[in-house]
């Protein structure tokens, strides 16, 4: 799965809340585009998604594999951008 393919499954299920639409479908067309979605607004999504119980809604038209692959896709992608915080 693309990370572009993660976004859309967030944002397939997103309409009922307007911040997390717009922010899936604005990270869902710069990936489309070609351009990188920084790793604030990726980590965002996946928060406001589960805070918003959208997960359940993803996980009931994708499956369980194809929700599990697009929160590592996600995951990924943030940890592979994030700094390292040394204490």
């Amino acid at each position: 799965m693309e990370l572009r393919d993660a976004t859309r499954m967030i944002l397939s299920e997103s309409a009922a809340h307007p911040e997390l639409l717009r922010v899936s479908r604005q990270a869902h067309d710069a990936l489309a585009a070609g351009r990188p979605v920084p790793y604030t607004e990726l980590s965002w999504m996946l928060k406001e998604a589960a805070r918003k119980n959208v997960y359940p809604a993803v996980h009931a038209r994708y499956g369980a594999d194809a929700f599990d692959e697009m929160v590592l896709v996600l995951g990924r992608e943030i940890d592979r951008q994030a700094p390292v915080v040394r204490h």
